[in-house]
């Protein structure tokens, strides 16, 4: 007897009609290591460049972003920043992500439990991966606006925010129980 599994469905932002992004999006994994996403969000920067630029906007008053696409296993965002444009400091409620800087430059403070607060400078082409515990802060930097794609997993997990990256707790709770 064989047994078929139907795919999750996938949700697409309605501008990105390049049939690679639903290719990219694997329905069926559930959840993705850090390294995947990394992958994903490189590829949609490379890949699917122009349609990303057509969605793009800027916001003078804040940070603007708009949901690329959505899983059973992962969601995949467009944000724009300003040069000074920033998140809190926060960590993603023991999801795993990523992000690929599309245009411009970002800097970024970040935290493992325990570990000292460390800077990093993000360029065009440049993004990373990272597990459930690390804790960060973006801000756009340089002389221009910069975009970036991010995706997580699993998606729809709400984010920890955190006056200062130094209240970073020495262990990050577990990921919640999700019930769909």
């Amino acid at each position: 007897m064989t047994t078929s599994i139907t795919p999750s469905s996938v949700e697409t932002h309605p501008q990105l009609t390049d049939p690679l992004l639903t290719e990219l999006l694997h329905p069926a994994r559930l959840l993705w290591t850090p390294r995947e996403l990394a992958d994903l969000t490189r590829t949609v920067t490379t890949e699917l460049t122009a349609g990303l630029r057509d969605i793009l906007r800027v916001d003078e008053d804040q940070r603007w972003w708009a949901r690329l696409a959505l899983t059973d296993g992962v969601e995949l965002w467009l944000l724009s920043w300003l040069p000074g444009q920033h998140t809190k400091p926060h960590d993603h409620g023991g999801a795993a992500g990523s992000f690929t800087v599309l245009q411009g430059e970002l800097g970024e403070e970040y935290r493992y439990p325990g570990g000292p607060v460390r800077r990093r400078t993000h360029v065009a082409g440049q993004g990373i991966g990272f597990g459930a515990g690390r804790a960060h802060q973006v801000t756009g930097i340089g002389d221009e606006a910069a975009a970036s794609v991010h995706a997580y997993s699993p998606p729809l997990v709400p984010t920890r925010e955190y006056r200062t990256l130094a209240e970073l707790p020495n262990e990050i709770p577990p990921l919640p129980a999700i019930i769909r």
